[in-house]
């Protein structure tokens, strides 16, 4: 294993397509594997290869999503900034520059609660797993933790000097991870809300926060154009991913196993990582991403697709296995910063730079496309 001394002076190395595994994910069986369970087991990988699909006319016929709109949610008075559906699959959160929360009851499509106390924008939010509570972070340099039910405020968590960016929740819902354009990373303990650890993690505001599936790892991305993969017990670093343009990190997602990483880039590159070895397995392209830190999700209910925002104002998704553009959806008339797939069904929710008419919810319908040979 390479020491994290090696990693940052090491050449960058894409994979051999014979040396990609197998299975990305591990190598379950899907038709066995309930939709819950695809978020806690491996998922199947199987090696693109034109020859399995059928060719009609000299062009290939693959399976798009066909996600259409399916409700369109009036509130927020400024623009989103994050969207994610509740663990259980029953509610849509958004955040927004208005300094609101929103709590929408998806099986009316209808506002539930709106949840106040940030007095500055909101940056980003996160579910606990267990669905009981939320943290939120803010310009105002703040992370709260909220009961969305009660539209309660449980308490607020203050120590980051600059704008607080990104949080996340481990999966034992015992930690927050917060990201600020202070470098640093911050860990609370959710019982008290007291800082745990300040990790003086990157050089450049640090735009991303993930954890992996069992928590003993976290995952940062920043403009310093690094990401890199840390030990939550120990706050050190293990691993750094360098991209060969150094191009600013605009967020990171760990694989639903823990074991790769997919990272957006300001170079309209979509990159997903071995970080174990490390390697870059995928480079998805096509949309743009040059100035906003855009949300990257993996979207396994029916497909396994990526999905993007952008900022030509459309919604893009990829074949996670063929990088192939399956759909491109042209969904609101501004940037699109903030995307989210519902946990069970084949749901994507999308929030615009925009002032109205900035967030939906779109409903897949598989469909045949063509294409070139």
């Amino acid at each position: 294993m390479s020491t994290p001394d090696d990693i940052l002076t090491m050449e960058l190395v894409y994979a051999d397509p014979a040396e990609l595994p197998n299975t990305l994910f591990g190598g379950a069986d899907m038709a066995a594997s309930s939709v819950e369970q695809l978020f806690k087991m491996p998922l199947p990988f199987k090696e693109a290869n034109n020859e399995d699909k059928p060719i009609v006319n000299n062009k290939i016929e693959a399976v798009s999503p066909g996600y259409e709109l399916k409700y369109a949610l009036e509130g927020h008075q400024r623009h989103i900034t994050a969207v994610r559906f509740a663990p259980g699959g029953d509610w849509l959160t958004s955040a927004s520059a208005d300094s609101l929360l929103k709590l929408w009851d998806l099986g009316t499509a209808q506002l539930n609660k709106t949840l106040t106390g940030h007095v500055l924008g909101i940056n980003d939010v996160a579910w606990s797993p267990d669905g009981k509570f939320m943290a939120s972070c803010s310009d105002d340099k703040t992370i709260r933790l909220w009961d969305p039910h009660g539209g309660l405020c449980l308490r607020t968590m203050e120590g980051h000097a600059g704008y607080v960016f990104a949080c996340s929740i481990n999966p034992q819902a015992n930690l927050i991870a917060s990201t600020s354009f202070d470098c640093t990373v911050r860990l609370w303990d959710v019982r008290n809300g007291k800082s745990l650890k300040i990790i003086p993690a990157h050089m450049d505001p640090i735009s991303s926060v993930d954890f992996n599936r069992d928590g003993t790892l976290f995952v940062t991305g920043s403009f310093d154009g690094l990401v890199r993969i840390w030990d939550t017990i120990s706050g050190q670093v293990l691993k750094t991913l360098i991209d060969e343009d150094n191009s600013p990190v605009g967020y990171v997602k760990f694989a639903p196993n823990g074991r790769y990483i997919l990272a957006a880039y300001l170079n309209s590159q979509i990159k997903l990582w071995n970080f174990q070895k490390p390697k870059c397995l995928r480079i998805y392209r096509g949309h743009t991403n040059l100035k906003y830190c855009i949300a990257v999700k993996f979207s396994v209910t029916a497909g396994m697709w990526i999905v993007s925002g952008s900022e030509d104002s459309s919604l893009y998704i990829w074949s996670l296995q063929s990088k192939e553009l399956v759909q491109k959806l042209n969904a609101h008339a501004h940037e699109i910063i903030c995307t989210d797939c519902h946990p069970k069904l084949n749901l994507i929710a999308t929030g615009a730079l925009q002032n109205s008419e900035n967030l939906r919810i779109w409903q897949s319908s598989e469909t045949v496309i063509e294409l070139n040979k």
